[in-house]
């Protein structure tokens, strides 16, 4: 990676000679386990002075800002190592120069025209850069640097403790990290991952790890990216939405199992409020969709959603629902803090529309009317003040029309094709299972079949629970249709879209198709 030498000199200047170490993370999952990462990992390469601080998604904002940096006095730093954040904080990185703080930022997020004035900077998409894993969370930038200062201590003709720690006793925070923050699951993040989950299904996880798992109620020497990414990473993601991320890092540090329980229970409470926020956002946003009528609507090409008593910290989860659901780009609005009059917003977009560009050329044409906006192609954020979010509404649809092509608007399905009746069988489930790990650009195989319906039940007012009879075929395959009720019975006769899924509740051993789409035939 391009700054690697800097870094590295900085670290082993900083362990060598016992400097206060504080690491600012992020108020996501990601950030959670890099600063955990961050904080471990300097501990057994020999750093005794290591503490860490993360931004208040309210109080602060995100990253570096300068109001952070004040509240760092405290800690007396010698040496600032942000994680998964600091290469769009410029302000925050020149405050701290100004008081004497070395600052050098580890990051994957895109940079912007300017870096920031940092002692040193390691970023796989910096300019420059040959690392060719473009792909990394934050958690896997800092584990690499990690693993580069081991090497350099190792180098060292002085004798270090640190020359011979375990590093790889910190891929279950990696893993979790790589897949809760959806990075690309190329080659090498998918070695990550799968040694990760190989930690954690083998019990030589870190004690908040094996906790969290417990409450969320998997199945040790069972658990994969999806149970990571669904019933793990949600629970980490709640503290840094709802209350204070510290929370999360501290679950994910302790070595104690009781007080790792402890913490862990504590965030499976603070996931389900999150659960009951998020819903009572998605009611209030699939009334204001229902009210808008899209289809009598053909020229909507965005949905803009804003509700004064809606938590910032849940717009992101509704936006991202919302543009799964109309397949539009949606951007959604909330206060930056009760009776504030600073909107957040948080937007998502579908493939082909490029959302921070989008934001960049309204800001272009109309200076002044975003106060700040940052993200990539498909998520993005932004602030502004209350006052101009009509004239937001009014022009942002405006850009759309004009660099939206229409036809990026009827979703398409890419399948595997389909599976022969020999293959709705448990191996073939296992041998999937067994394929992955899969996740974002590297999914899950999915399959297309005509089936007919046999029998059907409706599951809590909204799922449908199927039974199905493959073509040709003699046994019934068991599926379920999440939020498949439209309030009419399923076609006697379909094609599905779906995944081939092993079942094992209450030890039944069996098969089940996850199906993501149906039509009659």
């Amino acid at each position: 990676m391009r700054g690697l030498d800097v870094a590295i000199a900085l670290l082993t200047d900083a362990i060598a000679n016992q400097r206060r170490i504080v690491v600012v993370g992020d108020f996501d999952c990601d950030g959670a386990t890099g600063t955990a990462v961050a904080v471990r990992g300097l501990r057994m390469l020999g750093a005794r002075q290591v503490f860490f601080k993360v931004p208040h998604r309210v109080r602060h904002g995100y990253g570096l800002t300068p109001g952070l940096v004040e509240d760092l006095a405290e800690l007396k730093p010698d040496l600032i190592i942000t994680v998964d954040s600091g290469i769009a904080c410029n302000p925050g990185v020149a405050a701290a120069n100004a008081r004497g703080y070395r600052v050098l930022v580890t990051d994957h997020h895109l940079p912007g025209e300017v870096l920031p004035p940092a002692a040193g900077i390691l970023n796989p998409n910096q300019p420059g850069c040959g690392f060719p894993s473009k792909a990394l969370a934050g958690v896997g930038v800092i584990f690499y640097l990690l693993v580069a200062v081991r090497a350099a201590l190792r180098a060292d003709n002085a004798p270090s403790a640190g020359a011979d720690a375990d590093l790889s006793a910190l891929l279950d925070l990696v893993a979790i990290g790589t897949v809760v923050d959806m990075v690309k699951l190329d080659a090498n993040n998918r070695r990550l991952v799968r040694a990760g989950l190989a930690r954690i299904n083998s019990g030589r996880c870190q004690p908040g790890v094996a906790a969290l798992a417990r409450v969320g109620g998997l199945e040790p020497g069972k658990i994969d990216a999806l149970d990571i990414g669904f019933r793990i990473g949600p629970k980490i993601n709640a503290a840094g939405r709802l209350e204070d991320m510290a929370l999360g890092i501290e679950c994910l540090l302790t070595d104690d199992p009781a007080q790792a329980m402890d913490m862990a229970d504590n965030l499976h409470a603070i996931n389900l409020e999150r659960q009951h926020l998020q819903q009572d956002m998605l009611d209030d946003a699939e009334k204001m969709l229902a009210a808008l009528d899209l289809e009598a609507l053909p020229d909507q090409k965005c949905l803009i959603l804003h509700q004064p008593d809606w938590h910032p910290g849940i717009i992101g989860l509704v936006a991202s629902r919302m543009k799964d659901r109309i397949h539009r780009p949606v951007l959604v609005f909330a206060p930056s803090e009760p009776d504030s009059q600073e909107l957040r917003g948080s937007c998502r977009s579908i493939p082909g529309f490029h959302m921070r560009d989008a934001l960049a050329l309204l800001d272009a044409r109309h200076p002044g009317l975003i106060a700040r906006f940052g993200g990539h192609a498909m998520a993005a954020g932004l602030t502004l003040h209350i006052d101009c979010f009509p004239e937001f509404s009014r022009i942002f649809p405006t850009i759309v029309s004009e660099t939206l092509d229409p036809d990026l608007l009827q979703e398409t399905l890419l399948t595997d094709g389909p599976l022969a009746p020999d293959q709705f069988d448990r191996s073939t489930a296992e041998m999937l299972v067994h394929a992955g790990p899969w996740g974002q650009g590297f999914p899950t195989p999915v399959f297309d079949n005509v089936f007919d319906v046999v029998g059907w039940q409706v599951l809590k007012e909204k799922h449908l629970k199927l039974q199905l009879r493959p073509e040709e075929g003699t046994e019934i395959l068991q599926a379920i249709h999440f939020n498949g009720y439209t309030g009419q019975p399923p076609p006697a006769r379909i094609r599905a879209v779906y995944e081939l899924q092993t079942d094992d509740f209450r030890e039944r051993r069996g098969v089940q198709a996850l199906v993501r789409y149906i039509e009659a035939v």
